[in-house]
C-alpha cells in the first residue's frame, strides 16, 4: 500500500506544538505528517511587509516559533496559501489541513485534497447544536464581525465573546464562556485553530458542552485516511 501524506499548513510559522499533537491524536496508523507554515523562514519585518493589516481589513491572528503573535491581512495571506498549498502538494501531499479557522477563497491543488476547517466546522456544529443557542469564542474582536458570514448553516444566529489562545489567560476564557452562558449560550464553540485541550478545561468548569475546532476538523480528517 503507497504511504500516506499528510501536510498541514499553518498561517503562522510550524511545525506547531500545541496543534500538531490534537491532529496527530486522531489519524489512523501509518500517516505520514509534514508540516509547513506560510511564515516559515521570515522575520518579524518581513512579515509586517508582506501581511500586516491596512485600513480595517479582516484580520487573521497567530503565533510565530518565538512565542509572539502576529497580525496578518486575511486577503494578502490567500496568496501565500496558494504557494504553501502548491508546494506541499510537490512533496506529494494527498491531504492538506489549513490549520486556520478563517474563511478564504479559491484555494485549489491539482491532485491533493485541500481540508479547510470553516467548510467543515459551521455545518458539523448546526447539525450539534440544531435549535440551540451557540456562543463563540473568537481569538480577537475584530472577528466577531469579520468572520460572522460563515455561520448561515445555524439555525439561530449565534452570540461572540473574545479571548486569544496566545495572550489571555485560561482565566480569561473561562470568563468570556460565562458572558456567553449569562447571554443565553447552551454551548461554546473555540474558533481558533490555537485553542488547545487546555483551553476546553479551562471551560469546563462553567457547565457548558465545548466544541474545539481542531479536534473537530481533526476527527472528521480522520474518515478521508481510514482506508
Amino acid at each position: 500500500m503507497r504511504e500516506r501524506i499528510l501536510g498541514t499548513l499553518t498561517i503562522g510559522q510550524a511545525p506547531r506544538p500545541d496543534v500538531a499533537p490534537i491532529i496527530e491524536a486522531h489519524l489512523p496508523p501509518g500517516v505520514r505528517c509534514i508540516h509547513r507554515g506560510v511564515l516559515d523562514g521570515m522575520a518579524r519585518g518581513e512579515i509586517d511587509t508582506r501581511y500586516k493589516p491596512q485600513g480595517g481589513e479582516p484580520e487573521l491572528v497567530t503565533r510565530l516559533q518565538d512565542g509572539s503573535v502576529v497580525l496578518l491581512s486575511r486577503a494578502r495571506m490567500q496568496d501565500g496559501l496558494r504557494q504553501a498549498l502548491s508546494s506541499l502538494e510537490a512533496e506529494g501531499c494527498d491531504i492538506i489541513l489549513i490549520l486556520c479557522t478563517g474563511s478564504f477563497e479559491h484555494l485549489e491543488t491539482h491532485r491533493a485534497w485541500p481540508i479547510e476547517p470553516d467548510r467543515i466546522i459551521p455545518g458539523m456544529v448546526a447539525g450539534l447544536v440544531q435549535r440551540r443557542q451557540l456562543g463563540i469564542i473568537v481569538p480577537i474582536a475584530s472577528q466577531i464581525g469579520s468572520e460572522a458570514g460563515k455561520w448561515g448553516a445555524l439555525a439561530r444566529q449565534p452570540i461572540f465573546a473574545a479571548a486569544s489562545p496566545y495572550t489571555d489567560t485560561p482565566e480569561a476564557l473561562a470568563v468570556a464562556a460565562k458572558d456567553l452562558q449569562a447571554r443565553g449560550a447552551e454551548a461554546v464553540l473555540l474558533d481558533c485553530i490555537g485553542f488547545t485541550e487546555r483551553h476546553r478545561s479551562a471551560i469546563a468548569p462553567v457547565g457548558l458542552p465545548v466544541i474545539l475546532s481542531n479536534a473537530a476538523a481533526a476527527k472528521a480528517l480522520s474518515e478521508l485516511l481510514a482506508h
